[in-house]
């Protein structure tokens, strides 16, 4: 699985941003993806994730205001990023898993191995 990032900008507190992952080569049925982020000197956090069955989660300092979504038509990983604070800026990642039936409802926990390289946001007041 391929994955990669676009999207990355600056923009001012209280501002909106989407990201966008370009997925390729997943075609198993059952499969993860999310966003992370993660700022230079400190351990990479997950953001939102996503199932191939829509099962949405969030990490708790962005819930309610980030939106992760997918078109599977267009192979395409999104996050919508809105009411930005200083905090948000990071380096976000997108990572895809293929995963067994059993674990499509621990997205948020289970281990990812196809990771992009990134795109940088960056919110200032």
């Amino acid at each position: 699985v391929q994955v990669v990032e676009s999207g990355g900008d600056s923009v001012q507190v209280g501002g909106s941003l989407r990201l966008s992952c370009a997925v390729s080569g997943l075609t198993n049925s059952w499969y993860c993806m999310g966003w992370f982020r993660q700022v230079p000197g400190k351990e990479r956090e997950g953001v939102a994730w996503i199932s191939s069955t829509n099962r949405l989660n969030y990490a708790a300092s962005v819930k309610g205001r980030f939106t992760i979504s997918k078109d599977n038509a267009k192979n395409t990983l999104y996050l919508q990023m809105n009411s930005l604070k200083s905090e948000d800026t990071a380096m976000y990642y997108c990572a895809a898993a293929v995963v067994s039936s059993s674990v499509i409802n621990l997205c948020p926990v289970i281990k990812y191995i196809d990771w992009g390289q990134g795109t940088q946001v960056t919110v200032s007041s």
